[in-house]
C-alpha cells in the first residue's frame, strides 16, 4: 500500500507516527510522512519519504496570530499538493494536525486519526478531560461530575462551529458529530488500557497501546553503587526555566538514591546544585535507562509516562500545562504512581513524594503489571495491522 501519514512536529506528536511509520515500511508499504522539518533526517532513516509541513502553534502567539482552524485552512491548501502527489491508499493523521485529513476528504481517501495520548472524548459523569480530577469513586462524584456536561459541551459545540467554517471555507459539508476531526473509520489511542477509564467504546476507536520512538543515543552510566536509581526526565518542551530539574537536584542531593537526570540539551539558566550521588547528562535514552530505574520523575508527557511504565517503572508526575494533569490522574488512578502538583513544587516537596513513592512497594508492583501488557503488544504493530484492515476495507469497496 501507499500511506501517507501526518503529525504535529512536538517530540509527543511526531515520534508515535515515527513509530508507526517505521513499522509500515517493515511490512513493505510506501510511506510518506509530513511533519516538521527538524525530523526529516529520522524519518528518510527509517526508509520513508519525508515531506516538510507547514509549521504553526496549536494556539496563537503574537508572532503567529492564526488561530487553530484558520491554520488548518492555511495548511490543507499546502498538504494537499503533497497527498495528490503521494496517491496514498490511506491517510493518517495525528489528532492536532487536521490538514492531512482535510486533504483526504477532498481527495476521496479514507483517513484514520493516531491519539498519541489518552482518549479526549469523555462520558456522562466523566471529570472534564485535562481537568487533572480522578475518575469519581461514589454516586455523589459522579453527580458533581455531571454538572460540568452541559458546559463542556458547550465549548464542544463552539469549537464544531470554527471546524465547520473551517470546512466551508475548504468546500467540505459540515459535521453534526463533536469532536469532528476525530476519524469516524479508525480512529487508534496509542497508550495503554490500563490508563483509560471504563467506558462503552464505539466500533472504530481501538486503544493499540503506546507508539513509542526515540532519536538513537549512546549509553549512559549511572551514578555508581546499590542505591535504588531514580530518573529525572523533564518535559522536552515545557518548563523552560527547569524549575522540575531544579528541584530534583536540589531536594535529592543528600537523599539514600542514586540520581540520574537530563536537561535534554535546553541548558539551565544559571548553576545548579549537583550532590555526590547525582549524574546530570545533557540527553540520555530513556529506552536503556528506564528498566533499571526504582522511579522516574517527570511533567507527566504522555510519551515519557507510558515509556516508564511500559519499562514497569512507576512515576512521581509534577504536571505542568496542558494535559499533563490528566496524564497524572490517570497514573495515580491506575496505582502506578504518585502526584505532585505543580503550585507545590519545592526541593522539600518533591524529597517528601519521592521517599513516598519509594515507600510503596505496591507501585512497581503495579507498574510491572503494566510493563508486563506492553511487552507483548507492541502498539506499533497493532496500529499497522489496523490501517491495513482499512487500506483493505477499501480497496475492497471500490472493487
Amino acid at each position: 500500500m501507499r500511506i501517507f501519514l501526518g503529525a504535529f512536529g512536538q517530540p509527543g506528536h511526531a515520534f508515535p507516527m515515527l513509530a508507526l511509520g517505521a513499522e509500515l515500511v517493515t511490512r513493505g508499504h510506501e510511506v510518506t510522512y509530513e511533519t516538521w522539518s527538524r525530523w526529516g533526517e529520522a524519518v528518510e532513516s527509517h526508509g520513508m519519504r519525508f515531506v516538510a509541513a507547514p509549521e504553526y502553534p496549536v494556539f496563537p502567539t503574537q508572532a503567529q496570530p492564526l488561530g487553530p482552524y484558520e491554520a488548518v485552512a492555511r495548511a490543507t491548501e499546502v498538504t494537499r499538493p503533497a497527498v495528490v502527489a503521494a496517491a496514498p491508499d490511506v491517510v493518517v493523521h495525528d489528532i492536532l494536525t487536521l490538514a492531512p485529513a482535510m486533504a483526504a476528504e477532498l481527495e476521496g481517501i479514507p483517513a484514520a486519526t493516531l491519539v498519541p495520548h489518552v482518549y479526549p472524548v469523555g462520558q456522562a459523569g466523566f471529570p472534564p478531560y485535562a481537568f487533572g480530577a480522578r475518575m469519581p469513586r461514589t454516586r455523589v462524584g459522579s453527580t458533581l461530575w455531571r454538572a460540568f456536561d452541559r458546559p463542556v459541551r458547550s465549548g464542544l459545540e463552539r469549537g464544531r462551529a470554527d471546524l465547520n467554517e473551517t470546512r466551508r471555507r475548504l468546500g467540505l459539508p459540515p459535521v453534526t458529530r463533536l469532536h469532528g476531526g476525530l476519524s469516524q473509520a479508525l480512529t487508534m489511542v496509542g497508550t495503554l488500557p490500563a490508563l483509560e477509564y471504563p467506558r462503552q467504546w464505539p466500533d472504530h476507536v481501538h486503544v493499540v497501546g503506546p507508539l513509542m520512538w526515540e532519536p538513537p543515543c549512546e549509553p549512559v552510566s549511572p551514578p555508581p553503587g546499590d542505591a535504588p536509581l531514580v530518573l529525572v526526565a523533564p518535559s522536552t518542551a515545557q518548563d523552560p526555566t527547569h524549575r522540575l530539574l531544579r528541584a530534583a537536584l536540589a531536594g535529592l542531593a543528600g537523599e539514600p538514591v542514586r540520581v540520574l537526570a537530563t536537561w535534554n540539551r535546553r541548558p539551565l539558566p544559571g548553576p545548579a546544585l549537583i550532590g555526590a550521588n547525582t549524574r546530570l547528562v545533557e540527553w540520555l535514552s530513556y529506552a536503556q535507562t528506564m528498566p533499571g530505574c526504582a522511579l522516574v520523575i517527570c511533567h507527566a508527557g504522555h510519551g515519557t509516562l507510558v515509556r516508564a511504565l511500559a519499562s514497569s517503572c512507576p512515576v512521581l508526575a509534577v504536571p505542568h500545562v496542558g494535559d499533563m494533569a490528566e496524564n497524572a490522574a490517570r497514573v495515580d488512578w491506575a496505582g502506578a504512581g504518585v502526584r505532585l502538583p505543580w503550585p507545590l513544587l519545592a526541593p522539600e516537596t518533591l524529597r517528601l513524594a519521592t521517599r513516598r513513592a519509594l515507600g510503596r512497594p505496591e507501585l512497581k508492583v503495579r507498574a510491572t503489571e503494566l510493563g508486563g501488557w506492553a511487552a507483548p503488544n507492541p502498539g506499533p504493530a497493532r496500529a499497522g495491522d489496523l490501517v491495513e484492515q482499512l487500506g483493505r476495507r477499501t480497496t475492497s469497496a471500490n472493487g
